[in-house]
C-alpha cells in the first residue's frame, strides 16, 4: 500500500526499543535519510496480527539514480583507502550490530513474524559475514606469474568493482544483506541496496549502525520502494558493475535479461528444491530430529528448507512416527510469544501456494498424517504438516515450498533416489542421513548440489561458498570466492629489459 508519508508508529511492542534511532523510517542515500518524492511511502506491517509496524520512503527512479550518483562519487575514495582502514569501519559495524542484538531481533520478529530465538540467531549470523570480511579484505593479494616472455615482469592484481547493486528478500531480512553488502565494501565497491519492501526496517537499522560505524556518505545507501521500479533502475544503469540478487529463479531470470545490456556481474543466489535422504542405518531418532531442523526453520520459509524427504523403505513406517509426533509438538504462534516454534507465513500468497499443494497431494494419492490447514492463531498462520506416500508428480515434489509442510516418500535403492533427488531444475543443498562412511562419500559425489549436509543441518557461515548449481544460482557469497566476485583482475606487464 502506497499513501503520503507521515512519521507515525502504531505497534506497542516498538515501545521496547531500547534505541528508537534504529527505527527508521526514511531511505538512506549518500548520507542523508531521504523521503520518498511527494512523501509517498509504504506501509510495513506485522503478519502475526496484521497492525502497521511504519510507514516505510518510497523512492522512485530518478531517486534510485540519485543513489547511484552518491555511490559512485564516494567510490574512488572508498577504493582507495587501505584495507586495514576498511576493515577497522566494518569491525565497528560488526560490534555495534551485536550490541544493538535485541532490538535488532525485535524489529525483525515484528516485520518477518519469526520467531524471536531465530530473529537473534539471525543477527548473531549476519554480523558474522561483516567480521569475516573485515579481515578478508586484507588478504587480496596480487599474484606473480612466471614470465613467458624475456625482459617482462608480470602480475595480476585484484581491483574493486565499482558501484554494486543489492536485492534482498523477506525471509532472511538481515543476513542477506551482510553477506552481500559486507563482501562488496570489503573488497572497494560501494552499495546501493533494495531491501524488500515487506521488510525494510532491519535494512534501515543497518544503514544507522553503518553511519555510527563511520562508513562514508555514499558508501552504503538503503533505498526503500517499490521493487520493480528501483531494479529496474539499477538493472539499466551503466555506472552499476554487479548486481547481487536473493530471491526467485523467476525474479532472478528477469533481473539477469535486464542486466545484460550493461554486461553486468552476476551474483544469484536463487530457488531450492532440497531433498533429504535417509537410509535404513540411520538412527530414527536423529533422523527426524534432523528432518524437523532442516524443514521447518524460518517457518518453512527458506531456500534450504528440505522440501522432499526420502526414506528408506525398511525404515519409512518407524520415521514417519518419529517425524509426526514431533511436528506435533511445534508450538504455532508470534513471533514474540515464549516458545514460539512455528510464526505467520509472510503474506496471503505463501498461504495460498501451501493450500495449492497440499491439496494436489492429496488428489495424487498422498496421506495426511497431520495439520493440513490454516491454523486458529491468524489468517497468515498455517498447521504444521505432514504428507507421506507423495508421488513424484505432486506439485510438492515439483516446485519450492515456502512453508511449514513436510513431504515424505518412500525409496528402495541408492541409484534410484540419486535419479529422483536429481530431477530438479534446481541445485542449492542436500541432506543425507546415513551411517555408512563409503555411502556418505558416493552421495557427496553424485548429488548434483552446490551444498551438501552429511548427517546434519546447520553449515553456512562466514567461511564457506554459499550457492547452487543449475537454476539455483550464479557464482557464490561468503568465503574468499564470495569477495572475488565484486573484484576484477588486472594483469601488468611490465618491460624489465636494460
Amino acid at each position: 500500500m502506497t499513501a503520503v508519508f507521515a512519521r507515525t508508529t502504531f505497534h506497542d511492542a516498538l515501545n521496547h526499543l531500547n534505541d528508537r534511532q534504529l527505527l527508521r523510517e526514511l531511505a538512506y542515500v549518500g548520507g542523508r535519510w531521504v523521503a520518498g518524492r511527494d512523501g509517498k511511502a509504504l506501509e510495513v506491517s506485522d503478519p502475526a496480527t496484521g497492525a502497521t509496524l511504519a510507514w516505510v520512503a518510497s523512492l522512485d527512479g530518478a531517486q534510485t539514480s540519485e543513489a547511484v550518483d552518491a555511490a559512485a562519487k564516494a567510490f574512488p575514495t572508498w577504493r582507495s583507502m587501505l584495507p586495514q582502514a576498511r576493515a577497522a569501519i566494518l569491525r565497528k559495524w560488526y560490534e555495534l550490530m551485536l550490541a544493538a542484538k535485541e532490538d535488532l531481533a525485535l524489529l525483525m520478529t515484528l516485520e518477518q513474524g519469526k520467531p524471536l530465538t531465530e530473529s537473534r540467531g539471525e543477527i548473531d549470523y549476519a554480523a558474522s559475514f561483516i567480521e569475516w570480511y573485515a579481515e578478508e579484505g586484507k588478504r587480496l593479494n596480487a599474484e606473480s606469474v612466471t614470465s613467458h616472455l624475456p625482459g617482462a615482469e608480470m602480475i595480476v592484481r585484484r581491483e574493486a568493482l565499482g558501484v554494486v547493486g543489492i536485492v534482498t528478500p523477506w525471509n532472511f531480512p538481515s543476513a542477506m544483506i551482510t553477506r552481500k553488502a559486507a563482501a562488496a565494501l570489503a573488497a572497494g565497491c560501494t552499495v546501493v541496496a533494495h531491501p524488500s519492501s515487506e521488510t525494510p526496517l532491519s535494512a534501515l537499522a543497518l544503514a544507522e549502525l553503518a553511519e555510527r560505524a563511520g562508513l562514508p556518505a555514499g558508501v552504503f545507501n538503503v533505498v526503500t520502494g517499490d521493487a520493480a521500479t528501483i531494479v529496474g533502475r539499477l538493472c539499466e544503469e551503466p555506472r552499476v558493475r554487479a548486481m547481487s540478487f536473493t530471491g526467485s529463479t523467476e525474479i532472478g531470470k528477469l533481473i539477469a535479461r535486464q542486466c545484460a545490456p550493461t554486461m553486468k556481474r552476476l551474483v544469484m543466489e536463487l530457488g531450492g528444491h532440497a531433498p533429504l535422504i535417509v537410509f535404513a542405518d540411520a538412527d530414527v531418532e536423529k533422523a527426524a530430529d534432523i528432518a524437523i531442523a532442516a524443514k521447518f526453520a524460518t517457518s518453512g520459509q527458506d531456500c534450504l528448507a528440505a522440501n522432499r524427504i526420502y526414506v528408506e523403505r525398511p525404515i519409512l513406517r518407524a520415521f514417519n512416527g518419529a517425524f509426526a509426533a514431533r511436528v506435533s509438538r511445534l508450538k504455532v504462534g508470534a513471533g514474540l510469544a515464549q516458545d514460539t516454534d512455528i510464526g505467520p507465513l509472510m503474506h496471503e500468497r505463501a498461504i495460498a501456494k501451501v493450500e495449492e499443494q497440499v491439496a494436489d497431494a492429496l488428489k495424487c494419492g498422498a496421506k495426511l498424517a497431520i495439520g493440513g490447514k490454516r491454523h486458529a492463531a491468524g489468517p497468515l498462520f498455517f498447521q504444521p504438516t505432514v504428507l507421506t506416500d507423495l508421488p513424484d508428480d505432486a506439485l510438492i515434489m515439483r516446485e519450492e515450498t515456502f512453508g511449514p509442510v513436510a513431504a515424505v516418500t518412500a525409496f528402495d535403492s541408492e541409484d534410484e533416489v540419486i535419479a529422483r533427488a536429481n530431477d530438479t531444475e534446481y541445485g542449492l543443498v542436500a541432506y543425507v542421513v546415513t551411517e555408512n562412511g563409503a555411502r556418505q562419500l558416493r552421495l557427496a559425489r553424485a548429488l548434483e548440489y552446490g551444498m551438501v549436509a552429511i548427517n546434519r543441518v546447520k553449515i553456512t557461515g562466514g567461511p564457506i561458498p554459499f550457492g547452487g548449481w543449475k537454476q539455483s544460482g550464479l557464482a557464490r557469497e561468503g568465503s574468499r570466492h564470495g569477495i572475488e566476485a565484486f573484484t576484477e583482475l588486472k594483469y601488468l606487464c611490465i618491460d624489465t629489459a636494460a
